[in-house]
């Protein structure tokens, strides 16, 4: 490992940060018009289908109505035909602009640049110091918001989630802004008890796992505040489903993650698990994802209690990268903090 860290490419980390914070904020915008205007276009399921029964059953009814009209005055069915092509008229919405309409493809081109960019700043981070840019705690929220970037771009290339666009961009835009707000310290070289291959291994599969919880995290809080009448917003059972994909796909890295850590702790202290408090909400984390994928798979929960508990598991997920770091000494204590 070089003794001297390049500050060059040190600064030019730091810079592509900010340059990330400002695509996401633009994108942001632009998923959040999508969302307003583009999905209002387009009426759900259910709708469509009420919808599709009424003009099926409109014809016989307006021959019923005609043939009554005739049988008795003769002029009925006028007014009822005027009234059809005045209803018409009136129940018709006006268009929103056309470049409204065109936001949302814009907000995923500028979230796939931003993305770029970020990831450029990952690794200029870890060519200035020569080691792998998850270090400290900083470079792990950096990390993590592009690992929940991430895993949402590359949802959006198979399931139809640009309904997400909006809330994961603003997460990982506020993540960056918090870390360099609060956590940033200057590049330099790593402690000696993360000098080892297992970091790369052990710390890498949690920041995997942890973008995917962001995803189904996101999806959660949606649910909570989504009201009925709200018809531009994706329904529950779309938000249910993408969370439940994503806790899928990331519970099992985590679990990787949880064994490699304590592989790792026996190579480092000589002992697999010694109860430390990052240790203790790793597992507590892992045992609420359980507990939510074992009550769906089992117990048949979905709704508001199958979401419940998995946002009591990302709240205690957020906590074990947090707010163990920030209020609990132990051998996980790397977090660096700025003075």
């Amino acid at each position: 490992m070089p003794a001297e860290v390049d500050p060059g490419l040190a600064a030019l980390s730091d810079q592509l940060i900010l340059a990330t914070v400002v695509l996401y904020a633009i994108a942001m915008i632009g998923y959040a018009l999508d969302l307003a205007f583009g999905r209002a276009r387009s009426a759900s399921p259910a709708k469509t289908e009420e919808r599709s029964e009424a003009q099926a059953a409109e014809p016989a009814l307006v021959a019923a109505g005609a043939a009554a009209a005739s049988a008795g005055t003769g002029t009925a069915a006028a007014p009822a035909e005027a009234g059809r092509s005045g209803g018409a008229g009136s129940g018709a919405e006006k268009a929103p602009p056309s470049w409204v309409m065109r936001a949302g493809a814009v907000a995923t081109v500028l979230a796939w640049i931003g993305f770029a960019v970020h990831l450029g700043s990952v690794l200029t981070r870890g060519l200035a110091t020569g080691r792998w840019p998850w270090g400290n705690m900083y470079e792990f929220v950096v990390a993590m918001c592009l690992a929940a970037m991430g895993a949402f771009l590359l949802m959006q290339l198979r399931y139809p989630v640009r309904f997400l666009g909006a809330s994961v961009s603003a997460a990982a835009g506020l993540g960056l802004g918090y870390a360099v707000h609060s956590l940033h310290v200057e590049a330099g070289p790593a402690m000696v008890a993360l000098n080892s291959y297992w970091i790369a291994i052990h710390v890498s599969a949690a920041i995997i796992a942890s973008g995917l919880f962001i995803v189904a995290g996101a999806c959660g809080v949606i649910f909570l505040i989504r009201h009925d009448a709200a018809d531009h917003l994706p329904t529950r059972q779309e938000l249910e489903r993408v969370a439940h994909r994503a806790i899928v796909i990331g519970f099992p890295i985590w679990t990787f993650a949880v064994i490699a850590g304590a592989l790792w702790a026996d190579k480092a202290w000589g002992r697999y698990w010694g109860w430390d408090p990052k240790e203790i909400w790793a597992f507590i984390t892992w045992i609420v994802y359980a507990g939510y994928l074992h009550a769906r798979a089992t117990a048949g929960w979905k709704g508001k209690a199958a979401t419940a508990v998995q946002l009591v598991a990302f709240a205690s997920l957020l906590f074990n990268l947090i707010g163990v770091n920030i209020f609990f000494e132990g051998l996980h204590s790397y977090a660096e903090l700025p003075d």
